[in-house]
């Protein structure tokens, strides 16, 4: 059995609420610190042997609280990084509603089929997650490891698990510091824990 740990980073810096910034370097908040150590006590006594974490400082902040408790440091995985919205972050929601109205529009009404301008479609990065996530799952056999990551990634990863179509993906929740848990026999996925 193979057991992988989706992890979404946990709450990020109050300075990004209302902001769209999915490629933006944002620290965690106090609460967000809190949230990771809980994560780290949570996961001590499952064996990992090793801590993936996207680049961004919220997801690396998260992951080293879960990796140290196991003597580890997390591996940076550039492809489980969030979606890059271009032109559109660190811009408020307001603003870009405002700037954008068609693209926003599609946006809120078909998330998973928007090029965002200068960034990228959901489709590229669908084809990014899975393309690093599929090879990590197979050098991995027989192991536990966890993945810190966004929202957008561990959605990905999940509906992949679950075979759920692309454009459905939204009706997996993912709260700051959510907690998936996948286990796979040979290529048999089941999902043990979701949003945990």
């Amino acid at each position: 059995m193979t057991d992988i740990w989706l992890i979404r980073h946990a709450e990020p810096d109050i300075s990004v609420q209302g902001r769209c910034y999915g490629s933006l370097d944002v620290a965690l908040s106090a609460t967000g610190r809190e949230q990771a150590a809980q994560l780290g006590e949570r996961l001590k006594a499952e064996p990992l042997v090793t801590v993936y974490s996207s680049p961004r400082l919220r997801a690396l902040q998260t992951a080293e609280a879960i990796a140290a408790p196991h003597g580890l440091s997390p591996s940076i995985c550039p492809a489980l990084r969030e979606l890059d919205f271009g032109d559109f972050e660190g811009r408020p929601y307001d603003e870009i509603a405002a700037s954008y109205p068609e693209i926003f529009r599609q946006w809120m009404n078909h998330p998973t089929e928007v090029q965002f301008p200068s960034g990228e479609s959901f489709a590229q990065m669908r084809e990014r997650v899975l393309g690093a996530y599929h090879p990590l799952l197979m050098a991995h056999k027989g192991m536990s490891i966890a993945l810190v990551t966004h929202g957008g990634v561990v959605r990905i990863i999940l509906a992949d698990a679950l075979g759920i179509r692309p454009r459905n993906i939204f009706r997996i929740a993912q709260q700051f510091a959510a907690l998936s848990h996948i286990r796979y026999l040979g290529d048999y996925s089941s999902v043990e824990l979701m949003n945990g």
